[in-house]
């Protein structure tokens, strides 16, 4: 049997956003920067199909339309679709989701604790 590999490019880039986003007038900028950012990350990833991720979109419209951030340090993530996915430096990613197995226990768990704080209140 052949293995199936992924092939994956991860890198990390700091996007400088200034140059783009001043081309545009003050009420138009951060979309200006969004689509700086896309570009930027076509070229240099060499494919079109580009993501940006949620808390990297929250990061570029934390100030508004008006005021982007000059420049944006990135992680991306090329696989081996093409599909490129860009994601902001020094946020984690969040948790995978739950089993129902693990859901189950947690509720149980939160039974066990409701029944003692009510046994507790009863005694005194």
């Amino acid at each position: 049997m052949a293995k199936t590999t992924e092939k994956t490019l991860e890198r990390t880039y700091n996007v400088p956003l200034r140059k783009e986003y001043m081309k545009a007038p003050r009420w138009n900028r951060t979309k200006k920067a969004v689509t700086a950012l896309r570009q930027f990350l076509a070229k240099h990833m060499k494919s079109e199909n580009v993501l940006l991720s949620r808390e990297l979109n929250e990061e570029l419209w934390k100030h508004g339309i008006q005021n982007p951030p000059h420049h944006i340090k990135v992680k991306v993530t090329k696989d081996d679709k093409g599909v490129v996915k860009a994601e902001l430096v020094g946020k984690e990613k969040p948790a995978s989701k739950k089993t129902p197995a693990q859901k189950k226990e947690k509720e149980a768990a939160q039974k066990q604790s409701k029944a003692v704080a009510k046994e507790r209140s009863k005694s005194s």
